[in-house]
């Protein structure tokens, strides 16, 4: 019922203004007065709304987890950063193992920090994330820096060394860079890891972790987790668009 009222009001509204338009050059010159003001103020509003509405549905969906995944994909994440608004949206002189989240982790050795995180609204047409995150470097007097993502649980369950582990990224830098990324696989006393540098030349970066050529034991992984180690990052701002990970079986040969 109160839709049915709603539309029946809509209507009326709009016929109202449809009769006053239509009238409006034979209109005596005191109404036609009142109602370019009545129009304005309604214009000011329906403005504002359509501008607003305009913005908001053209941003990518918060919490969304849509991404594209290779064919035989069995487990695929978006860490919560890239996915929704954190209750803490940014760090300043972020201090080494601080966390923004509950997933990523900053570590670094300097003596004193001009570093800055902050989660950004993604905003391009472009962009599947509804997050991303800004990692600014000023003075940086250290020897390494680092981001760290803590896969969830459900990353190790079923993995084997048949297992391809895809990450993918959008990633844009002020000033050109290096960045590796480093995937760590505990399994019992010992940790695998395998670095790749990301290609950051293009505009979706993707390395994959072929897992076949570790000395993983597959009956003891524990915890899974993902260095992004930048080098010589002193005087620059890297935005990180979207970070996804999924992994499939190799294809049998």
């Amino acid at each position: 019922m109160g839709r049915l009222l709603d539309r029946m009001g809509f209507a009326r509204l709009l016929r109202r203004w449809r009769h006053a338009a239509r009238d409006a050059q034979d209109m005596p010159l005191p109404q036609l007065r009142l109602e370019r003001n009545r129009a304005r103020e309604l214009r000011t509003h329906l403005d504002r709304l359509i501008h607003v509405a305009d913005g908001r549905l053209a941003l990518p969906h918060i919490g969304t987890s849509y991404f594209p995944r290779p064919h035989g994909t069995d487990w695929a994440w978006r860490p919560e950063l890239w996915r929704g608004p954190l209750p803490v949206p940014g760090l300043s002189s972020v201090k080494s193992q601080s966390m923004l989240g509950s997933e990523v982790t900053l570590f670094h050795d300097c003596s004193y920090s001009e570093l800055t995180l902050r989660q950004l609204r993604n905003t391009r047409e472009a962009d599947l994330a509804a997050y991303g995150l800004r990692l600014d470097v000023f003075s940086f007097d250290g020897s390494f820096l680092s981001l760290v993502m803590d896969l969830p649980t459900e990353a190790t369950l079923g993995l084997t060394r048949d297992h391809i582990l895809r990450v993918g990224a959008i990633i844009e830098a002020e000033k050109p860079l290096e960045i590796f990324a480093r995937l760590n696989i505990k399994h019992g006393p010992n940790t695998e890891q395998i670095v790749r540098e990301l290609p950051l030349n293009e505009e979706e970066v993707k390395v994959e972790f072929d897992l076949a050529y570790s000395r993983l034991n597959e009956k003891r992984i524990e915890k899974i987790w993902l260095d992004l180690i930048f080098e010589a990052p002193e005087m620059n701002q890297v935005v990180i668009r979207d970070l996804t990970f999924s992994r499939r079986r190799r294809a049998a040969i």
